[in-house]
């Protein structure tokens, strides 16, 4: 796999690291003693360089593509449940975060249900649980459109039902769907971080506006970025709700100019300090490049053996 993949799971999985040992911790908490580098312990008592579900997802996911060389819906959930009841793809054997829609899906699946039947749909079910796991499906899309000429309804397809076998209420498909529009846009267009990132969220509205109507008002604050970059930071929610996450993460891209300083911002935020980071990490990674996410950081993440055996 190229170093887009790499620049981006890194990216991702760094991000979750660096914000797992100060989850659920306030603003004010944060404020008070900031994070300015990689710890360990706290909040899950795990040493530093531990990763959480969100990369445990995305690994499982990453596994999954490499093996079948296609989205494999079953097999990715086949991979999920592994990881949720034995501990499969986590730095030491063990679960030690999992959302409550995620838990619940995969014991539904685990009971039966298919898995594009798994994911809650209810209004409630909105978190941002299969935001945070989607990067790997919006790379190997990336690469089919290039390759096949799949149509952004085919790939938006594609990308909602990766989604739903978690979360499959439209507000969650849609989160995925328009950070494929902005991991794309990272990818494929020229200028800075700001400029790239409007692309993507032009190319996301246009084709939510034509095929699914009002629900994309849901997202209308991060319409235009040069304005949403100048929203003060008290009125950025960094809540495990999937349209917090999702402008959380782009506030932090938009309001630093490397790796380091977009995933410290996205921790100091607090509350929901892992999938923030992990969101935001995987966005800055592929802008930034590998070579540019700090070397101490990787090199204190933990099993890059299995991180690396996927990214061959």
């Amino acid at each position: 796999m190229d170093n887009i993949w790499k620049s981006g799971i890194y990216g991702l999985i760094i991000g979750d690291a660096v914000g797992v040992p100060v989850e659920f911790t306030s603003r004010e908490d944060r404020k008070k003693t900031p994070i300015t580098d990689m710890t360990g312990y706290g909040t899950y008592n795990q040493p530093e360089g531990t990763w959480s579900d969100d990369s445990s997802m995305v690994l499982a996911t990453l596994a999954s593509i490499r093996d079948r060389g296609r989205i494999d819906y079953k097999d990715i959930m086949d991979r999920f449940h592994n990881w949720c009841m034995y501990g499969a793809y986590t730095p030491f054997d063990n679960v030690f975060d999992i959302g409550i829609a995620t838990s619940r899906a995969i014991i539904k699946y685990g009971n039966g249900a298919e898995p594009l039947k798994s994911g809650g749909e209810t209004e409630w079910d909105n978190g941002n649980g299969s935001l945070m796991r989607i990067l790997p499906v919006c790379l190997h899309i990336f690469e089919k459109q290039k390759k096949l000429n799949l149509s952004d309804n085919e790939a938006l397809n594609i990308i909602h039902n990766c989604s739903a076998m978690t979360h499959a209420h439209l507000r969650s498909k849609m989160a995925c769907g328009i950070y494929y529009f902005l991991v794309k846009a990272v990818i494929e267009k020229d200028g800075e971080i700001t400029e790239r990132l409007q692309i993507g969220i032009d190319n996301a509205f246009r084709y939510y506006r034509l095929n699914t109507g009002v629900e994309i008002s849901s997202y209308n604050r991060i319409i235009s970025l040069f304005e949403f970059k100048d929203i003060p930071e008290e009125n950025i929610k960094s809540t495990g709700y999937v349209v917090d996450t999702l402008e959380a993460a782009l506030w932090c891209l938009l309001n630093t100019s490397s790796y380091r300083e977009a995933i410290l911002k996205a921790v100091n935020l607090g509350n929901d300090t892992d999938t923030i980071a992990a969101v935001t990490g995987g966005v800055a990674g592929i802008f930034y490049g590998y070579e540019n996410i700090p070397d101490k950081w990787k090199s204190q993440i933990q099993r890059k053996d299995l991180i690396e055996s996927l990214l061959v």
